[in-house]
């Protein structure tokens, strides 16, 4: 049996009432960013972290019609940009751009100001990248072999930077060293960018760092390097052969840079950010730069994000056990 036909006025007030309510989620879908987005990257300008912040920075800008400004917040290996962001309105007018070294700290900082997991929310997995063995190019070594030889001899033990305790620049040293069975002293600095300013000038032996940061240094001529930790070669230094080739068939330690909004960030916003991220470093120009940086582009889900964080926290716990590694 049909239904007798609405009254026109009725009609309309149902058509009326569902413009409003298309209107309403138009205006809700287009209600984020209204304003300026900070990126607050936890270490120095010039660093790995920084340099792969601001190359998504722009066309995260361009893509949303807003400003995306770079924060430095310096201190703490990290965590004091990080708890800035921990702390800060969860808006997504406010997000954290760090390399792993976010999931590593709690293996040596128990008593961190925030929870590496629960107070943030993940966004993206930015790119993924090795680490390079580099030493000053007047040192008398010129490949890892050398390196252990120059060590064993050495009447004090040779001096590693970082960029600072807990980096995985920093175990990267640390199990280099147990596998080596070598006496290394940990010099921890503020960033990448100041370690490799002393290595060139000689106040350290060798540093192990993200490829981002050293590459144009090892172009110049200003670092020697002399092994990767990947399990493969960086295709930015097909030349440098890996510590598996060099004699450690074990060795497989990466880093890698992430994107986090605080805890309770909308999902909606989340989402958003995610799938402009993975645009964005999966476009053929972001792409390029990456690959020249030495860096692997990834741009995964939030799940996924997530996921591949808390599997890495326990890694990196196990590393810190290992190698007996502390805070210097």
């Amino acid at each position: 049996m049909s239904r007798p036909p609405l009254p026109k006025l009725h009609r309309r007030k149902l058509l009326v009432g569902g413009l409003v309510a298309l209107g309403f989620n138009a205006i809700a879908q287009q209600s984020y960013p209204t304003k300026p987005i900070r990126l607050v990257v936890p270490f120095p300008p010039g660093g790995p972290t920084d340099v792969l912040a601001r190359a998504v920075a722009v066309p995260l800008s361009n893509r949303l019609g807003q400003a995306v400004v770079i924060d430095n917040k310096a201190g703490a290996s990290g965590m004091l940009g990080a708890q800035g962001v921990a702390k800060a309105s969860p808006d997504g007018y406010t997000l954290l751009v760090n390399a792993s070294i976010h999931v590593i700290n709690p293996s040596l900082y128990p008593k961190q100001p925030y929870d590496a997991l629960a107070d943030f929310s993940g966004i993206s997995n930015l790119a993924d990248v090795p680490l390079v063995l580099t030493v000053n190019p007047k040192s008398p070594v010129r490949s890892v072999k050398e390196l252990i030889g120059w060590a064993r001899s050495s009447k004090s033990p040779l001096a590693f930077a970082s960029a600072g305790n807990a980096t995985s620049q920093h175990l990267c040293a640390e199990a280099f060293k147990v596998a080596a069975g070598i006496d290394m002293q940990h010099i921890p600095y503020k960033g990448s960018a100041p370690a490799l300013t002393d290595l060139m000038g000689g106040q350290v032996q060798l540093m192990f760092d993200s490829l981002p940061s050293s590459l144009p240094f090892i172009k110049s001529g200003a670092l020697r390097p002399l092994a990767v930790s990947s399990p493969r070669r960086a295709a930015a230094l097909p030349e440098v052969p890996t510590l598996v080739e060099s004699g450690y068939p074990n060795f497989n330690i990466t880093t890698w840079y992430g994107l986090w909004a605080p805890a309770g960030t909308p999902a909606a916003i989340v989402q958003q950010l995610s799938q402009e991220i993975a645009g964005i470093v999966r476009s053929p120009e972001v792409r390029s730069q990456f690959e020249r940086l030495g860096a692997e582009p990834v741009g995964n889900t939030p799940a996924e994000f997530n996921a591949f964080t808390k599997a890495e926290l326990n890694k990196w716990a196990a590393i810190v056990k290992q190698s007996g590694a502390q805070v210097d």
